[in-house]
Protein backbone atom coordinates (compact mmCIF):
# COMPACT_ATOMS: atom_id res chain seq x y z
CA UNK A 1 0.00 0.00 0.00
CA UNK A 2 2.63 3.39 -1.08
CA UNK A 3 1.40 6.34 -0.58
CA UNK A 4 1.76 8.03 -3.71
CA UNK A 5 4.70 10.60 -3.98
CA UNK A 6 2.71 14.03 -3.77
CA UNK A 7 1.61 13.09 -0.25
CA UNK A 8 4.40 11.72 1.41
CA UNK A 9 6.02 15.11 2.19
CA UNK A 10 2.74 16.01 4.44
CA UNK A 11 1.71 11.85 5.16
CA UNK A 12 5.43 9.47 5.00
CA UNK A 13 6.16 10.47 8.34
CA UNK A 14 2.67 8.21 9.21
CA UNK A 15 4.53 5.10 7.38
CA UNK A 16 7.30 4.46 10.53
CA UNK A 17 4.53 5.07 13.34
CA UNK A 18 3.42 1.99 15.64
CA UNK A 19 0.19 2.22 14.48
CA UNK A 20 0.25 2.35 11.00
CA UNK A 21 2.84 -0.83 11.12
CA UNK A 22 0.37 -2.24 13.24
CA UNK A 23 -2.79 -1.31 11.09
CA UNK A 24 -0.67 -2.48 7.62
CA UNK A 25 -0.34 -6.10 9.49
CA UNK A 26 -3.99 -5.71 10.11
CA UNK A 27 -4.88 -5.38 6.46
CA UNK A 28 -2.44 -8.42 5.48
CA UNK A 29 -3.67 -11.05 7.94
CA UNK A 30 -7.35 -9.48 6.60
CA UNK A 31 -6.13 -10.35 3.10
CA UNK A 32 -4.94 -13.75 3.72
CA UNK A 33 -8.45 -15.18 5.46
CA UNK A 34 -11.19 -12.78 3.62
CA UNK A 35 -11.82 -11.11 0.35
CA UNK A 36 -10.93 -7.36 1.47
CA UNK A 37 -11.97 -4.50 -0.09
CA UNK A 38 -11.14 -3.00 -2.60
CA UNK A 39 -8.11 -4.90 -3.87
CA UNK A 40 -4.47 -3.55 -2.67
CA UNK A 41 -3.32 -1.44 -5.58
CA UNK A 42 -6.55 0.68 -5.42
CA UNK A 43 -6.61 1.36 -1.73
CA UNK A 44 -5.17 4.41 -1.94
CA UNK A 45 -6.46 5.77 -5.02
CA UNK A 46 -8.06 9.15 -3.73
CA UNK A 47 -4.52 10.23 -2.68
CA UNK A 48 -3.04 9.05 -6.46
CA UNK A 49 -6.24 10.53 -8.14
CA UNK A 50 -6.17 13.69 -6.21
CA UNK A 51 -2.18 14.75 -5.47
CA UNK A 52 -2.09 16.69 -2.59
CA UNK A 53 -1.09 20.33 -4.43
CA UNK A 54 -4.74 19.61 -6.62
CA UNK A 55 -7.01 19.64 -3.74
CA UNK A 56 -9.96 21.92 -3.75
CA UNK A 57 -12.62 19.92 -2.90
CA UNK A 58 -13.08 17.15 -0.46
CA UNK A 59 -15.92 15.24 0.35
CA UNK A 60 -15.49 12.53 3.39
CA UNK A 61 -17.23 9.54 3.36
CA UNK A 62 -17.11 6.58 6.03
CA UNK A 63 -16.81 3.14 4.57
CA UNK A 64 -15.49 1.40 1.19
CA UNK A 65 -18.40 -0.71 -0.34
CA UNK A 66 -18.69 -4.22 0.75
CA UNK A 67 -19.85 -6.25 -2.26
CA UNK A 68 -18.29 -7.23 -5.09
CA UNK A 69 -16.31 -5.29 -7.83
CA UNK A 70 -17.81 -2.32 -6.23
CA UNK A 71 -14.79 -0.26 -4.44
CA UNK A 72 -11.81 1.40 -5.90
CA UNK A 73 -10.80 3.69 -3.29
CA UNK A 74 -13.05 6.72 -3.99
CA UNK A 75 -15.41 7.16 -1.61
CA UNK A 76 -19.19 7.44 -3.11
CA UNK A 77 -17.71 6.18 -6.47
CA UNK A 78 -18.07 2.79 -7.91
CA UNK A 79 -16.22 1.02 -11.11
CA UNK A 80 -17.81 0.98 -14.56
CA UNK A 81 -20.51 -1.28 -15.20
CA UNK A 82 -21.23 -1.52 -11.31
CA UNK A 83 -24.91 -0.99 -10.43
CA UNK A 84 -25.28 3.10 -9.07
CA UNK A 85 -25.31 2.69 -4.80
CA UNK A 86 -28.43 3.79 -3.44
CA UNK A 87 -26.37 7.28 -2.53
CA UNK A 88 -24.79 7.89 -5.46
CA UNK A 89 -28.30 7.44 -6.95
CA UNK A 90 -29.24 10.67 -4.46
CA UNK A 91 -26.24 12.37 -5.44
CA UNK A 92 -26.72 12.39 -9.01
CA UNK A 93 -30.48 13.50 -8.32
CA UNK A 94 -29.21 16.04 -6.45
CA UNK A 95 -26.40 17.36 -9.16
CA UNK A 96 -29.30 17.05 -11.69
CA UNK A 97 -31.51 19.30 -9.56
CA UNK A 98 -28.53 22.19 -8.51
CA UNK A 99 -26.92 22.19 -11.65
CA UNK A 100 -28.36 20.35 -14.16
CA UNK A 101 -26.21 17.44 -14.68
CA UNK A 102 -27.19 15.12 -17.21
CA UNK A 103 -27.33 11.39 -15.37
CA UNK A 104 -24.61 9.17 -16.94
CA UNK A 105 -24.51 5.25 -17.36
CA UNK A 106 -22.08 4.48 -14.55
CA UNK A 107 -20.65 5.44 -10.67
CA UNK A 108 -17.23 6.29 -11.71
CA UNK A 109 -15.87 9.91 -10.18
CA UNK A 110 -12.44 9.44 -11.36
CA UNK A 111 -13.42 12.64 -13.52
CA UNK A 112 -14.16 14.80 -10.10
CA UNK A 113 -10.95 13.27 -8.36
CA UNK A 114 -8.60 14.27 -11.46
CA UNK A 115 -9.85 18.05 -11.45
CA UNK A 116 -9.14 18.19 -7.51
CA UNK A 117 -11.90 16.59 -5.52
CA UNK A 118 -10.41 14.23 -2.70
CA UNK A 119 -12.70 11.41 -2.50
CA UNK A 120 -11.85 9.94 0.99
CA UNK A 121 -13.02 7.88 3.02
CA UNK A 122 -12.28 7.52 6.85
CA UNK A 123 -11.64 4.05 6.69
CA UNK A 124 -9.89 2.74 3.53
CA UNK A 125 -10.13 -0.95 3.46
CA UNK A 126 -13.32 -3.49 4.40
CA UNK A 127 -14.16 -7.15 4.59
CA UNK A 128 -16.48 -8.75 2.05
CA UNK A 129 -19.92 -8.44 3.17
CA UNK A 130 -19.15 -6.65 6.32
CA UNK A 131 -19.81 -3.58 6.59
CA UNK A 132 -17.51 -1.48 9.25
CA UNK A 133 -15.67 -4.48 9.91
CA UNK A 134 -12.36 -2.79 9.59
CA UNK A 135 -13.20 0.44 11.47
CA UNK A 136 -11.38 1.14 14.54
CA UNK A 137 -8.11 -0.81 13.11
CA UNK A 138 -5.98 2.46 12.77
CA UNK A 139 -7.31 3.95 9.80
CA UNK A 140 -9.26 6.58 10.91
CA UNK A 141 -5.76 8.01 12.59
CA UNK A 142 -4.18 8.02 9.25
CA UNK A 143 -6.99 9.69 7.32
CA UNK A 144 -7.56 12.19 10.03
CA UNK A 145 -4.04 13.28 9.60
CA UNK A 146 -4.99 13.22 5.56
CA UNK A 147 -7.73 15.93 6.69
CA UNK A 148 -5.44 18.10 8.91
CA UNK A 149 -2.94 17.84 6.01
CA UNK A 150 -5.60 19.21 3.61
CA UNK A 151 -6.05 22.18 6.32
CA UNK A 152 -2.47 23.05 6.52
CA UNK A 153 -3.45 23.96 2.67
CA UNK A 154 -3.30 28.13 2.26
CA UNK A 155 -5.47 27.63 -0.29
CA UNK A 156 -9.31 27.53 0.67
CA UNK A 157 -10.45 24.02 0.63
CA UNK A 158 -14.26 23.42 0.24
CA UNK A 159 -15.16 20.72 2.63
CA UNK A 160 -18.41 18.53 1.94
CA UNK A 161 -19.55 16.77 5.47
CA UNK A 162 -22.94 14.85 4.27
CA UNK A 163 -23.72 12.71 7.81
CA UNK A 164 -23.09 12.84 11.08
CA UNK A 165 -20.06 11.23 10.60
CA UNK A 166 -18.26 13.43 8.38
CA UNK A 167 -19.69 16.45 10.20
CA UNK A 168 -17.12 14.94 13.40
CA UNK A 169 -14.46 16.17 11.04
CA UNK A 170 -15.38 19.67 11.40
CA UNK A 171 -13.08 19.95 14.53
CA UNK A 172 -9.94 19.03 12.69
CA UNK A 173 -10.49 21.84 10.08
CA UNK A 174 -9.89 25.96 10.14
CA UNK A 175 -13.16 27.65 9.13
CA UNK A 176 -11.87 30.66 9.05
CA UNK A 177 -9.41 29.48 6.35
CA UNK A 178 -11.68 26.72 4.39
CA UNK A 179 -15.21 26.36 3.07
CA UNK A 180 -17.26 23.68 4.91
CA UNK A 181 -21.01 22.69 3.62
CA UNK A 182 -22.80 19.97 5.94
CA UNK A 183 -26.36 18.20 5.23
CA UNK A 184 -27.48 15.13 6.31
CA UNK A 185 -26.21 11.53 4.52
CA UNK A 186 -27.79 11.15 0.91
CA UNK A 187 -28.47 7.83 1.99
CA UNK A 188 -32.06 6.80 0.95
CA UNK A 189 -32.40 7.07 5.21
CA UNK A 190 -31.76 10.69 5.37
CA UNK A 191 -31.49 12.45 1.96
CA UNK A 192 -35.01 13.52 2.11
CA UNK A 193 -34.19 15.48 5.73
CA UNK A 194 -31.78 18.15 3.92
CA UNK A 195 -29.63 16.47 1.08
CA UNK A 196 -32.34 17.37 -1.36
CA UNK A 197 -32.47 20.55 -2.11
CA UNK A 198 -28.79 21.92 -0.23
CA UNK A 199 -27.21 23.28 -3.63
CA UNK A 200 -23.88 21.58 -2.15
CA UNK A 201 -22.05 21.67 -6.02
CA UNK A 202 -22.97 25.37 -7.09
CA UNK A 203 -22.25 26.59 -3.77
CA UNK A 204 -18.89 24.46 -3.75
CA UNK A 205 -17.95 26.22 -7.57
CA UNK A 206 -19.36 29.22 -6.11
CA UNK A 207 -16.93 29.79 -3.21
CA UNK A 208 -14.39 28.23 -5.40
CA UNK A 209 -15.07 31.41 -7.46
CA UNK A 210 -15.08 33.89 -4.65
CA UNK A 211 -11.70 32.61 -4.22
CA UNK A 212 -10.15 33.50 -7.18
CA UNK A 213 -10.09 29.18 -8.05
CA UNK A 214 -11.33 27.50 -10.76
CA UNK A 215 -15.10 25.65 -10.49
CA UNK A 216 -15.37 21.72 -10.97
CA UNK A 217 -16.91 20.73 -13.89
CA UNK A 218 -19.26 18.14 -12.15
CA UNK A 219 -20.82 16.83 -15.04
CA UNK A 220 -19.22 13.09 -15.52
CA UNK A 221 -18.66 11.96 -19.39
CA UNK A 222 -21.21 9.24 -20.11
CA UNK A 223 -18.93 6.55 -20.59
CA UNK A 224 -16.09 6.26 -18.20
CA UNK A 225 -13.26 4.40 -19.51
CA UNK A 226 -12.11 1.74 -17.19
CA UNK A 227 -8.91 2.79 -15.54
CA UNK A 228 -6.46 1.23 -12.97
Amino acid sequence: MPIPDSWLPTLGMEQDKPYYKELYRFVAEERKKYTVYPPGPDVFNALFYTPYERVRVMIIGQDPYHEEGQAHGLSFSVRPGIALPPSLVNIYKELHEDVGFRIPNHGCLIHWAEQGVLLLNAVLTVRAHQANSHQGKGWETFTDTVIRAVNQKATPVVFLLWGSYAQRKTELIDASRHIILQAPHPSPLSAHRGFFGCRHFSRANAALQAAGLQPIDWQLPDSEPSRP
